[in-house]
């Protein structure tokens, strides 16, 4: 290596994979942010994430480039971010360009002002477009800089506006009328043939789904079933779902879920075994108990921290080459499963001239198993069979390629999604190992990235304080731990994470939460995240988790601001549901009468497992088999005897002991 900058020192690996551009790279901090007013000079503020497919190409396009680097150090303070460490930055500047009028994306590429304030940015630029930015900004903070400094100081004055300001927030409740209204404009961007959303790139937005989820338990309205499980059985069948390893990429580029974005995210994949968890307990399809087992192994077997934890991401890329990893050409595909394996040519749609690229063929299966099955006169169990023998197969040869690049940074919250997806998994199909991987998860979790009620958001990186997403996703991993072993550890560990969270984060003015705590080095802007995305916004998960904990621990307190918070983003969740669906199933918890399933005696485990896996989302789970500070526990456990209570606002039915009859009692 000829080149070393000051990204050698840190432990991100995607700053560390541009520690040796000639690019005079800085991590963000004190001392560039000095320098860059000190030398009065701009910031190159360049933002990225170590699976990031862009991001490679413009580094090895530009900033591996002598002439490019010499032009970049000369005229800028050039500083790279991992959005991963610190997405508080990001955002800022994400929305920056948005404001500018250039579409989001990364790698993000800002120029700022010495005091940190934008002025332009963009995403990818080619070579020659980006020289000729270069010198264009270069020259305008010489000759205009009145100019750009005044246009910096209008985009800092709009990343200031609030939340209420910026939405038009206010306060109304408009009861189950908004839901219904949700759902009509949600309808109206559904793709009827291929399922997801009528739009492409195409997202999995597990949120979307897991809202439909919710609705259709009560309304089961056949169009929007047909619509929910179209899409959840179209991914699972197509390229975006890795059909011989598991797990989920990032993105599909195309309609069909056929082409995907290779990357694989810790936090998608978290989500749709939760989904598909979910989607199984409302119709138990082998497909998604295959989908959910298969993707778990696959967590555990690439992304899987030997302590218990698991990593963020692996890359699209192996050997320079979008996908290579994944692929197959038609010899290749046929010399392994064999002359007696053919038929697995038209199962995976594999052919000589390539169903992606020429030669290249992405996996995937136009039929359904079953579908497959009754046109090629197989019987479906013995197919299923053989495919898991075939896919070791296929999986032993592609073991051999070189591997796409693991990002093994341990992020905070997308651990907290894992922890709530392996209980939700638990709860779908009462398999032990899901429980264990979920406690050893939560136990990393204790032990390395928190002290006392603090959570910090990476291990084994710079000590940057969580965020709003990090104490969501950990809450409600751990309320679906309590909810799934009764043992009241991890409720009190969440409770304590609340109170630090209301304490530090919520702004009582407007009833919704800042993303940063107020401990937090100052920043040009301080944001609220308040849009459901690919992740569920923070402000969207708190809402949910300040209800189910106000639930289980009858806390009035955290029913309020579940109810602020709700009434204040109402006329949003109807008008834009795409982007505010975990807000809506937040709404639909106090709309759908929420059941406390409460269970109290020796039995409490055994009779907890079918009232788990019984499919109603509006429920918590409450019990214990000896005494119990909890309020709807008090007075309800008896020696030699287990007791199971349907209740409604803290107001419990009377006592069964047989949990179908229970279950018969779960009502809307």
């Amino acid at each position: 290596m000829t080149h070393t900058n000051k990204l050698i020192h840190e432990t991100s690996p995607y700053l560390l994979q541009h520690a040796h551009n000639p690019v005079d790279w800085n991590p963000w901090g004190k001392e560039a942010l000095e320098r860059a007013r000190k030398e009065d000079r701009p910031i190159l503020l360049s933002i990225g994430y170590s699976a990031c497919h862009w991001c490679h190409v413009m580094e090895h396009e530009s900033f591996e480039k002598e002439d490019i680097a010499k032009l970049m150090n000369q005229h800028f303070v050039c500083i790279k971010l991992d959005r991963e460490e610190r997405p508080d930055i990001d955002q800022i500047y994400m929305e920056a360009v948005q404001v500018m009028g250039i579409s989001g994306g990364w790698p993000l590429n800002v120029f700022l002002t010495p005091d940190q304030e934008p002025f332009y940015g963009g995403t990818y630029f080619p070579p020659k477009h980006w020289i000729q930015l270069l010198e264009n900004i270069a020259k305008a903070f010489r000759d205009n800089r009145k100019a750009l400094v005044d246009s910096a100081h209008k985009f800092r004055e709009t990343l200031n506006i609030g939340a209420v300001e910026k939405y038009r927030l206010s306060s109304t409740d408009p009861g189950k009328e908004l839901l219904h209204q949700a759902i009509k404009n949600l309808t109206l961007q559904f793709d009827q043939v291929h399922g997801g959303m009528a739009k492409a790139p195409k997202f999995p937005m597990p949120v979307v789904w897991k809202f439909l989820l919710h609705y259709c338990a009560r309304y089961p309205e056949p169009d929007l079933l047909n619509q929910l499980y179209l899409t959840l059985d179209k991914m699972a069948l197509g390229g975006l779902y890795d059909q011989i390893g598991g797990g989920f990429a990032r993105y599909s580029v195309d309609e069909k879920w056929l082409v995907p974005h290779f990357e694989k995210m810790l936090y998608d994949n978290a989500q749709l075994i939760s989904l598909y968890s979910l989607g199984y307990s409302s119709s138990p399809k082998e497909q998604y108990r295959g989908v959910v087992y298969q993707t778990i192994e696959f967590m555990t077997r690439e992304m899987g921290h030997p302590d218990g934890a698991f990593y963020s991401a692996l890359d699209a890329d192996s050997e320079g080459v979008e996908g290579k990893y994944y692929v197959w050409d038609y010899d290749e595909f046929l010399e392994t499963v064999g002359k007696d394996g053919d038929f697995l040519l038209d199962y995976y749609a594999v052919t000589p001239e390539g169903n992606w690229e020429p030669g290249q063929n992405i996996l995937h299966c136009p039929q359904s198993l079953e579908a497959f099955a009754s046109s090629h006169d197989m019987d479906p169990v013995w197919l299923r069979n053989i495919l898991s023998e075939y896919q070791e197969k296929l999986m032993a040869i592609r073991n051999k390629r070189i591997r796409p690049g693991l990002d093994n940074k341990v992020i905070c919250g997308w651990n907290g999604l894992m922890i709530k997806a392996l209980t939700d998994a638990y709860a779908a199909f009462s398999d032990e190992k899901f429980l264990k991987l979920a406690l050893s998860c939560a136990e990393f979790l204790e032990y390395n990235l928190r002290e006392k009620d603090q959570l910090f958001r990476t291990f084994q990186t710079t000590k940057t304080p969580a965020f709003l997403e990090d104490y969501a996703a950990v809450i409600s991993g751990y309320l679906g731990l309590y909810q799934t072993t009764f043992n009241e550890k991890w409720l009190f560990s969440a409770q304590n994470l609340m109170s630090f969270a209301i304490d530090n984060f919520y702004d009582r003015e407007d009833s919704l939460f800042y993303y940063t705590d107020k401990q937090s080095h100052s920043l040009i802007a301080r944001k609220k995240e308040l849009l459901d995305n690919v992740i569920p916004s923070s402000n969207s998960e708190m809402a949910i988790n300040l209800f189910v904990m106000g639930s289980i621990l009858g806390r009035k307190s955290y029913l309020d601001i579940y109810h602020k918070m709700i009434s204040k983003v109402n006329s949003l969740i109807s008008s834009d549901p795409a982007y505010m669906s975990n807000w809506a199933t937040a709404y639909s918890f106090a709309n759908f009468s929420t059941a406390e399933v409460v269970i109290g005696g020796e039995l409490a485990e055994t009779f907890r497992k079918p009232l788990a896996a019984h499919f109603h989302p509006h429920k918590v789970m409450i019990g214990s088999t000896e005494k119990s500070s909890l309020p709807l526990l008090t007075n309800r456990i008896t020696p030699d005897h287990t007791n199971i209570y349907i209740c409604y606002h803290q107001t419990c039915q009377l006592p069964t002991s047989d949990p179908e009859v229970a279950i018969q009692h779960l009502i809307y």
